[in-house]
């Protein structure tokens, strides 16, 4: 009997070398090097500008992933519901005003009242100010899905430039947009790409391809380049309209690094998730060990810790400040929007209210 048990034994270490050597997993890991990270040090050094923070109910809804000031004053936000909101701060109150059915992310809106929004389930659409959702386009020039539109901004000729996070891992197809994600960054392949929408003509056009988990993006106030946030790189990256100049302004953050909106001086406020995982930077040059990883149930996997923390930055990448709550009383912050009245904005990425602070 127990020479049976033995067997038995044998056999099932046998069986799970097997499995964490060779069954199948999502991602093919690419071998990269993850540079040291400083923690919160230096010009990240925490504070606790955060914890005076205001919560705006959200009726229900959790995530107000990103936000934008209408004409009118009122904050527009995306929800993970797929619902878009509308907070009235003279009110005080909070609305849907629409729903796009989808996974709704980074929103903007124009003078006349349209709403813009990329949605990681729909691809790139407009609301009109009575709330009627239309796609303005869901296909890439070179035929392929956008399965992952996740920021946005308006040029002065009124193009629209947007990130497409991933085209190998969609967030319908798998999941979600933190699965995805966490997948996307996981295997460190460059699936990621800004994508450009002429309204005059409606013709989607390519201007960067190759990145790691392309999340934020916001237009200079003289309206010639871009701020990109690249999740996978730690960095964010200054680039000409027309995808040339790329120049790494930001680098190595202590942190997975999300939105990022122009304040109204033309400085710039970035959201930080989550700090950085000791364990995931140790197994970028590693694919193997990913891939073994992956192969362990969710809960033994890397995961985001809750911490507040936005940046504000000028457009050559300076830290200027930063807001924090080390607590994680306010977490997984997406980014900060500034109101033209000077109050500020913070998202999230999962807490069921949109953060405030008065000027």
């Amino acid at each position: 009997m127990l020479r049976k048990t033995f067997k038995l034994l044998r056999l099932g270490v046998v069986l799970l070398v097997a499995y964490l050597i060779f069954w199948p997993v999502q991602i093919a890991p690419v071998a990269w090097e993850a540079p040291p990270s400083k923690g919160y040090t230096g010009d990240y050094f925490p504070n606790t500008a955060l914890k005076s923070i205001e919560r705006i109910d959200l009726n229900g809804e959790t995530g107000p992933e990103d936000a934008a000031e209408g004409p009118d004053g009122r904050i527009f936000m995306a929800s993970h519901g797929g619902k878009i909101l509308a907070y009235d701060p003279v009110k005080g109150t909070t609305s849907e005003f629409a729903d796009t059915g989808g996974l709704p992310l980074g929103i903007s809106a124009l003078t006349d009242g349209t709403i813009v929004v990329a949605d990681a389930a729909k691809g790139l659409l407009s609301i009109t100010p009575s709330g009627v959702v239309s796609v303005l386009t869901d296909t890439a020039p070179d035929g392929t899905a956008i399965n992952y539109a996740d920021d946005l901004d308006i040029a002065p000729d009124g193009s629209i430039y947007f990130t497409d996070a991933s085209t190998k891992f969609g967030a319908v197809a798998f999941g979600g947009t933190f699965p995805a994600s966490f997948l996307d960054l996981m295997e460190h392949g460059g699936h990621g790409r800004v994508l450009k929408f002429d309204p005059a003509t409606g013709q989607t056009s390519l201007v960067m391809d190759g990145l790691n988990f392309a999340n934020g993006l916001a237009i200079n106030a003289a309206g010639t380049h871009f701020l990109l946030v690249e999740t996978g790189e730690y960095s964010i990256t200054r680039v000409a309209l027309d995808g040339s100049d790329p120049t790494t302004i930001v680098e190595n953050t202590p942190c997975f690094p999300d939105n990022i909106a122009r304040a109204q001086d033309g400085t710039f406020w970035f959201g930080c998730v989550s700090p950085r995982s000791e364990d995931a930077d140790n197994m970028s040059t590693k694919p193997f060990l990913r891939k073994l990883v992956m192969r362990l149930p969710a809960s033994m996997r890397p995961e985001a810790t809750r911490y507040g923390l936005v940046v504000h930055i000028d457009e050559i990448g300076k830290v200027l400040e930063t807001l924090q709550d080390p607590t994680g009383g306010f977490a997984y912050t997406t980014g900060l929007i500034e109101a033209r009245d000077g109050t500020r904005y913070i998202t999230s990425l999962r807490e069921p209210n949109l953060g405030k602070l008065a000027p």
